[in-house]
């Protein structure tokens, strides 16, 4: 079986995220396309964050939690609702729920689309924050992979 695999149309894996993503622009999603779910799979997470905002800010940035995503998904529309499909988006660092788009406020960052398949669906506070999914997802993760993205202020 393939491994897991999340890729965007809008970007490639390494190269720049484009402007319309970003926080003060439109604040939407980009496209993700999700491939090699492992079999035994009863959900999906993804945590979006910015590691490179440990020197502006003091931590990781958070930008995105989504958790019980169906593992049968294939696309995440641009500007998404998670509850849609079932699925929870907590609260990102910019004291939000849903998606917050790269916002760097020194120089070009890094933006890590982490996704995760899991073998049972997670149990959370609608308020989780990605401690509280990273915790969740302890012992459970059938398979994950990364997507990263780069962006400019």
């Amino acid at each position: 079986m393939p491994p897991l695999e999340l890729t965007s149309p809008a970007f490639e894996h390494g190269g720049p995220i484009p402007r319309e993503y970003g926080y003060t622009e439109r604040n939407v999603n980009p496209p993700l396309s999700v491939g090699g779910v492992p079999e035994g799979s009863e959900s999906l997470a993804l945590l979006v964050d910015d590691p490179d905002a440990r020197e502006p800010a003091g931590k990781v940035w958070d930008h995105w939690v989504v958790w019980n995503v169906p593992p049968d998904i294939e696309r995440i529309s641009e500007d998404w609702d998670p509850a849609g499909v079932g699925a929870s988006d907590g609260q990102n660092d910019f004291g939000e729920h849903g998606y917050g788009g790269p916002n760097p406020p020194d120089r070009e960052h890094s933006y890590r689309f982490r996704l995760y398949a899991t073998d049972r669906r997670l149990e959370l506070d609608p308020n989780a924050t990605k401690a509280d999914v990273e915790d969740a997802l302890a012992g459970r993760v059938l398979d994950s992979t990364t997507l990263e993205g780069t962006y400019a202020p």
